[in-house]
Formats: C-alpha cells, structure tokens, sequence
C-alpha cells in the first residue's frame, strides 16, 4: 500500500515531486521533439538546483509580469478583463522567445473579481492605475496594533471578520460573524444564537458576493491552466508551483504595513515574535500545498523587508531569518525546492542566509554582488538572477549582451546559477529580452 503524503520522509516526497516534474503524467506532448525538449529543460534546471557540476549550459528562465501584454499589444487591462486575450498573449510570448521555462500567467489576476468585492489593498489598471501600468500595493495599516492577540489565538477567524471587512470593501458585514468554535454543542437556545448573523441581510449579501468573485476566479483560472497545459505539450516546463511569503512580510506588508511593523519591533517585540511564529506553519502549509496540487517543487518566496538598510543586522537576525529559516526548512521537510527572490540587495546578508541543506535552495537576486554571492553561496545553493531591469528598459542590445556574458562568467562557473533578470521584466524592449535569451543560450554552454 502506498503512504500518505505525510508519512513519507522529506527524500521521498522531493523525489515525488521531482519525478512529477521531470515526467508529467497524463500529457501529450505535440511531437517526440517536444517530449524531448522538456526533459531536457527541467533536466538542465533540476542539475542547477542540485549543483551538478557543469550540465550542457547555462538555464535561461526569465521572470515576466506584464510583458507578454506588452509584447502582444495588449494592455495590463487587456488581459485582466479579458481572459481570451490572456491565453493568447503568454502563448504566443512564451513559444516565441524560447527560454528553458515558464512562469505561468497568474501574474494577470481577474480584474472583475477584484470589483466584485471592491479590492483595497491594490490599485489596478483601470482603478487607481493607467490602463497600460501593473497594479500597485496601497499599503496600510490593515491590521491594528492592538489586534495581534486577535490574530494568533485564530488567524482564520481574524482574516475572515476583522481583514477582509478592510482590504474588500463589500464584506464589511462579515464582522458580525460569529466565532464558529462557540458551537461546542448544540444545546438548547445557546448555540441557535450563533447563527442569528447568517440570517441579516447585509451578511447574506456579503457571502453572495464571495460566491460571485468565487465564479469569477473559476472562468479566470481555465485559460490560466490551458495555458500552462500547453507550454507541457509544447516542451517548455513550468518554473513555479506555487508560492509564500517570509512571516515577517506577511505581517508587514499587508498586515501592519511597514511603519506599523517598524514600530512594533521596539514597542511590542515579543507580541510581534508570537505572531511570526504562529503564521511560519500557515506559510509552509501554503508553499507546499500549491506545489503538491501543481507537481512542481518550487515554491516562489519574493522577499521584501530583510533587504540591506531596512533592518539592521541585529534586527534581521531576530526578527526575519529565524522564521525565514523555519520557512525554507519547512518547505524543505515537505519536498519542495524553496526559491527566495531577494528584492533590493542582500550584500550584508549572505552569511546569514546560507544556512541552508546544499542543493536545497534557489536563491535569486536583484541588487546583490554577484561575484560575492557566489563565492558565499555557490558551493551551497544555486544562485539565480541579477540581470538589471533598467539595462533591460533602455540599455543597448549589445549592453544586454555583454551584461549576460559578465554574469556567466561570474556565477556560471562549475554550474549552481540560472540565468534570470533582478526585477520583474514589465513594457521593455523585446529585442532585449531576446538577447538576453539568446545569449545564454549560446554563451552560456558548458565546455
């Protein structure tokens, strides 16, 4: 009889994950030549992350957000609104450029969903933004200082009540909703009270809508997963399987937003450590059951608040790798292959974060010393990215080229580096991008 999932060692279920991968089941391919270029692909990424000495060359994944809208003629807008125009514009931008993978195309998120439920935290093309730009995080503070009890004793209860009321601003009725666990027994009156809420009006409105949105995300999410059907039967893997955040991100991103986290790391330190603690599990349960859902190790972890000059040292060693840690380790126990995307530089920090299983880890960077990074790191964990978004925006052909060249040189080395731009790729110049593509294709084999 086969095990659990949870009773499976770490090795075991990394193996399963690779191997569904690496051999995708119940996909046919378009010919016997893109049977064979996916294999190779995940192949050449897998012997990165492993840091097998030297594969054929160098992997090519670049990271794109809204670029295949751009690459297409399409707007931001476009392709939120319109999920036809989606499929189209990653397909056609993904067969064409030819990099070793894909990032997948949910980085377009359904803009009618996000009207549904009168979205906060973000301004989107169309609401808050130009048609033709990304979307932008209106931060805040969405949770207040006083509630971090709130939230450790029930983090669902407090997301669904007091969160959502602030972030979409057609569930404000849904702080009336009751806490579930008061319905120990149903004896009597006492616990019929309970579901008094149910029946106002403005609450039954509110779950409506998360019905409404919930069907939104369902016709949104088809194209998106037609999309990466046919990169598989094309040869091209998928890079992602799913993603989470660093605890501390969590709370200070979206949560107490930066000035709020700032503050509670002198006011209320130790109510900020509980909290991190009791949101690391959640985070590791996220990360590891989209990637089990998705067969693909890697779990997307974009880092926003440990970059050098944001915390000092002594803070980033208390209040962000601790869990940071937990978070890899976790991910790790679970079979994944965590890939931490360090916004910004990470000079200060590489000592730090190289505490880590060898082969384990991808590390990408955006504004880190290279050379350092793999003189520090390269004997542990692949290294990943650093290509400059602004050399990708207005720099030359032959700058974009000389740039992937020096990188190579400089990470490429004995193998344990993807080539990848350090920022995410938005309306650039395309013959860019393909130089960049092209180059480390060419430059980039190993001897």
């Amino acid at each position: 009889m086969e095990k659990k999932w949870e009773e499976k060692t770490a090795k075991e279920k990394r193996e399963e994950l690779i191997g569904k991968w690496l051999s995708p089941e119940g996909v046919e391919y378009n010919n016997a030549e893109a049977e064979k270029a996916y294999k190779e692909r995940a192949t050449r990424l897998l012997d990165a992350v492993e840091l097998k000495k030297e594969p054929d060359r160098v992997p090519i994944v670049p990271m794109l957000g809204f670029y295949p809208a751009y690459y297409c003629g399409y707007t931001p807008y476009d392709v939120m609104y319109d999920y036809d125009k989606l499929l189209e514009a990653w397909e056609k931008c993904y067969l064409e450029i030819q990099a070793d993978a894909h990032g997948g195309a949910v980085v377009a998120p359904p803009g009618r969903l996000f009207e549904i439920l009168d979205y906060k935290l973000y301004a989107w093309p169309g609401h808050g933004v130009a048609k033709e730009h990304s979307y932008q995080c209106n931060e805040g503070e969405y949770m207040l200082a006083d509630e971090y009890d709130a939230l450790i004793q029930d983090p669902t209860l407090y997301f669904l009540t007091t969160y959502y009321p602030r972030i979409f601003g057609k569930l404000g009725a849904l702080g009336a909703f009751p806490t579930i666990t008061n319905n120990l027994e149903m004896y009597g009156g006492f616990s019929a009270v309970n579901f008094i809420p149910f029946g106002v009006p403005d609450v039954q409105e509110a779950f409506k809508l998360m019905f409404e949105a919930g069907a939104e995300a369902l016709k949104w999410i088809e194209p998106v997963g037609i999309f990466a059907g046919k990169m598989t039967a094309a040869g091209l893997p998928g890079f992602f399987g799913g993603g989470c955040k660093v605890p501390f991100d969590v709370i200070g991103d979206t949560l107490r937003g930066s000035r709020g986290i700032m503050v509670d790391m002198y006011r209320q330190p130790d109510k900020l450590l509980e909290a991190l603690e009791r949101i690391t599990p959640l985070a590791i349960k996220m990360g590891a059951s989209s990637a089990k859902a998705n067969g693909c190790p890697i779990v997307f972890i974009p880092l926003h608040k440990g970059a050098d000059g944001f915390l000092s040292d002594e803070q980033f060693k208390k209040f962000y790798w601790p869990n940071f840690r937990a978070l890899l380790f976790g991910l790790i126990e679970e079979g994944c292959i965590p890939f931490p995307w360090a916004e910004g530089g990470y000079n200060t920090r590489l000592e730090i974060i190289k505490d880590v299983p060898k082969g384990s880890v991808i590390y990408g960077f955006d504004l880190t010393d290279m050379a350092k990074a793999k003189e520090v790191l390269g004997d542990v964990c692949c290294i990943t990215g650093n290509m400059p978004i602004d050399l990708l925006t207005i720099g030359t052909k032959q700058q974009v080229e000389d740039r992937t060249k020096e990188l190579i040189d400089t990470c490429g080395k004995g193998g344990g580096y993807i080539m990848m731009n350090g920022a995410v790729i938005e309306n650039v110049n395309p013959e860019n991008v393909q130089a960049m593509i092209d180059t480390t294709k060419q430059y980039g084999v190993y001897k």
